[in-house]
């Protein structure tokens, strides 16, 4: 698994945890938290009290529960001037930890300096039940409260106590033991959850024309334009070229937005009177939720728009309606999938519409189980400490595990489902401090982040690695610790999983009638922004910045160390055709006879026969694809430091990388960092202009720019015409082979006679300034 030059630290390793998959346990979690290392918890449900005594002067109560085991101790709140209270609470306390054997539940009245006694429930935990889903919920029983010394007293409370393990239905609301020092305020923020990112739609906003404008200035023709808004979205249509009332645009406007709608779209038309100054004639409002929704390119019925305006009446905003209009097609495009995240990592590649969409061809399972080696991430009570939870994306769901308090080595054992659609995608994992515990900076940290493309799974089989966790500063990379996951691909349909590799990566929108590049990625910024805006209202919320390294919102960014990562790629892409050409140059300059024979053989034999060519590449072809199976990787792929060029990145880089945009570094560096760049473009420049030449040099052939080199490839062409129409093409090729692989006792180290006329013909560098 560890790569040649690749630190063995940055290196993934195969891993062996106790999950329940194929073990014969005889457990029923094992068939549902397969996954996954059992975790066993003691669960205490508080429901409600009721009879209390009173306890003040006034004789009212303030009760709470304190549930007691060992040196763990949770709380529920308290009620002020109630002696039936409810609290429907339920407490969780890790097995591994629990060092009593005696369970303490106590009923306390609220006071300003010493909380009073009301009563308590003591429970034997060699005596408690033991529960395991799918069966149903223990019922909870009413318990009689007594005094410090086994005396029955008034009063009686509502619980349910068993013995149960992660996959228990209160396990994700349930206030945990190793998170004792967070308060009842703060649990919500470490609880496990599953989000849902909004359903996002295109709007296509066709602008056609208007009628009947009344400009502000009537000596003058109008120079007009539509300024269309969604929210914080604005795109304007360009100047009408009819320099009339009656404009015409018939452009296209589109825009992102995300059920359920919110805002509505308002138009207006705008008269350019100066070079720095608008007025408006007129908009409209159209709510989105009326707005016709398109499922493929048939064109809709368009419609025409009352424009209104306002004016100033004794200082009062007045409306006005009067006979302008403008004729708008609007709809929603349910053909085309909404990018929000980076196209090379997408998770979810299906239609907006949900009629549709194809049937699903998969389950991926995953269990994150726990992660090792995590570096502190910030200081509390003067020591470094780390609050870890992991969050995991795939198509439209979103998962957050719990936050396990103040460690460095968090287990989690909890397992996620998701339906799969298409192969050709990708989950993220990233790894987060979270900042909104008692001590917490209020940001959550990014610790990590894993990648696992689909494709490269085997169905069926459980994948358990542990993924270094490895995150870019200003320094340079540093692994931050290590996360361990289980990961299994289930096919339902081979046959349909097969056939999804025949179909368009994309929706047929996009190719029927394709969006440009800026627009996708103006559009794809638009989505972004709003799935995190509304992940970001969630009850507790997925934060901006956990959203934005998620999607990798930075991605485009200009970063020297990328580009020359992006270079290389090309350059091994390209290794192999580089590989065949020195084979060949070495067959030609008859380095191993043997071969060169050979070779001479073989091409006389398909010259012969002609239609074993294309079966014998195909042959050839199966045969590496065979002889490779046995070296097939046997491993999902990780983050590559050595391919991401982050092991040996100048620091300079490394801060232009981390530089805001727009800069925010002094203007010495950013000349320096200028002048860097003019280099590379010129160089870029150079090339671009030499495979010009050569282009122009080829166009020169027939052009007669020199007509004596164009003489001599006319007269050429003819006899080659005439040669070739009374010579068999065998006889041709056969002599053009052998020709090519010609000893070389018959070569010479000069050009050859084709490649000097080419070189001399004329192109149009000599024209340029």
């Amino acid at each position: 698994m560890q790569k040649p030059g690749q630190n063995i630290d940055f290196a993934l390793k195969e891993t062996s945890p106790k999950i329940g998959a194929g073990a014969l346990t005889g457990d029923k979690l094992s068939c549902t938290y397969d996954l996954v290392e059992q975790m066993h918890y003691l669960y205490v449900q508080v429901v409600k009290a009721k009879e209390l005594p009173g306890k003040d002067v006034t004789g009212s109560c303030d009760p709470f529960v304190e549930v007691k085991l060992g040196n763990y101790k949770g709380m529920t709140k308290h009620f002020e001037k109630k002696s039936n209270p409810e609290w429907k609470q339920v407490f969780a306390f890790s097995k591994e930890r629990i060092q009593a054997s005696i369970l303490e539940v106590v009923v306390k009245d609220k006071d300003f300096v010493v909380d009073d006694f009301i009563g308590r429930i003591m429970f034997d935990l060699n005596e408690i039940p033991k529960r395991v889903p799918p069966d149903s919920p223990l019922a909870p029983q009413w318990y009689r409260l007594e005094d410090r010394h086994g005396r029955k007293v008034k009063g009686e409370l509502m619980l349910a106590v068993w013995m149960g393990t992660q996959a228990d239905e209160a396990f994700c609301d349930a206030w945990h033991s190793d998170a004792a020092t967070v308060g009842p305020e703060g649990v919500a923020n470490i609880r496990s959850k599953v989000y849902l990112s909004p359903k996002l739609w295109y709007v296509r906003v066709n602008v056609i024309e208007a009628q009947d404008l009344i400009p502000y200035d009537k000596t003058k023709f109008p120079e007009v334009y539509v300024k269309a808004m969604i929210g914080n979205q604005t795109l304007r249509t360009r100047i009408s070229q009819t320099k009339t009332l009656n404009p015409m645009w018939n452009e296209d406007l589109m825009f992102v937005v995300a059920e359920p709608f919110e805002e509505p779209l308002i138009l207006a038309v705008e008269d350019r009177v100066a070079p720095n100054k608008d007025e408006t004639l007129g908009r409209c409002a159209v709510p989105l939720q009326h707005v016709q929704r398109r499922l493929d390119h048939r064109p809709l019925n368009s419609r025409w728009f009352n424009l209104e305006k306002h004016i100033m009446v004794d200082g009062e905003k007045k409306e006005i309606k009067f006979a302008s209009r403008i004729h708008l097609r609007i709809f929603l495009e349910g053909g085309y999938h909404v990018l929000d995240e980076s196209t090379h990592y997408s998770s979810d590649l299906r239609p907006t519409a949900k009629q549709l969409w194809k049937p699903s061809i998969g389950l991926l399972e995953v269990g994150i189980i726990s992660a090792h080696g995590l570096m502190p991430m910030k200081a509390k009570d003067g020591k470094g400490t780390t609050d870890a939870y992991c969050v995991a994306k795939y198509g439209q769901k979103w998962i957050r595990t719990r936050t396990i308090v103040d460690s460095f080595a968090p287990k989690w054992n909890e397992q996620y489902t998701w339906e799969v659609f298409d192969t050709c995608t990708v989950i993220t994992f990233g790894a987060f401090d979270n900042g909104h515990v008692p001590g917490g900076s209020g940001k959550d940290m990014r610790i990590g982040k894993v990648r696992i493309r689909l494709s490269t799974l085997e169905a069926d089989r459980i994948y358990t690695h542990s993924y270094p966790l490895l995150v870019f500063h200003p320094s340079g990379i540093k692994k931050t610790g290590e996360i361990q996951l289980a990961v299994r691909f289930t096919c339902l349909s081979v046959i349909n999983m097969l056939h999804m590799y025949s179909q368009p990566l994309l929706p047929k929108m996009h190719y029927i009638h394709p969006l440009s590049v800026l627009q996708l990625d103006s559009l794809r910024h638009q989505a972004m922004n709003i799935v995190s805006a509304r992940l970001n209202r969630a009850e507790p919320p997925l934060r901006k910045e956990i959203v934005e390294y998620m999607l990798d919102v930075d991605s485009h960014m200009w970063s020297m160390r990328r580009s020359k990562a992006n270079f290389f790629r090309i350059m091994n892409v390209l290794s192999g055709l580089i590989a065949v050409g020195k084979w060949f140059e070495q067959i030609c300059n008859w380095r191993n006879p043997i071969t060169t024979v050979l070779i001479h053989v073989l091409f006389i034999i398909l010259v012969l026969y002609p239609e074993l060519i294309l079966p014998t590449v195909f042959l050839y072809l199966f045969l590496i694809g065979v002889w490779n199976f046995r070296w097939r990787p046997r491993h999902p792929p990780h983050m590559d430091t050595r391919l991401s060029h982050a092991d040996a990145v100048h620091p300079d880089e490394l801060d232009e990388e981390f530089d805001t945009f727009p800069t925010s570094r002094s203007p010495e560096i950013v000349r320096m960092r200028y002048d860097r760049l003019r280099s590379i473009g010129g160089r870029v420049q150079t090339v671009v202009g030499d495979l010009a030449t050569q282009g122009e040099r080829f166009s020169s052939l027939l052009s007669w720019r020199d007509p004596r080199a164009t003489t001599l490839f006319v007269f050429f062409c003819l006899v080659a015409a005439i040669v070739l129409y009374v010579t068999p093409f065998q006889v041709v090729a056969l002599l053009c082979g052998i020709y090519v692989l010609r000893h070389p006792r018959f070569r010479y180290r000069l050009p050859s006679v084709p490649l000097n006329l080419f070189r001399r013909l004329p192109a149009r560098s000599d024209s340029l300034l």
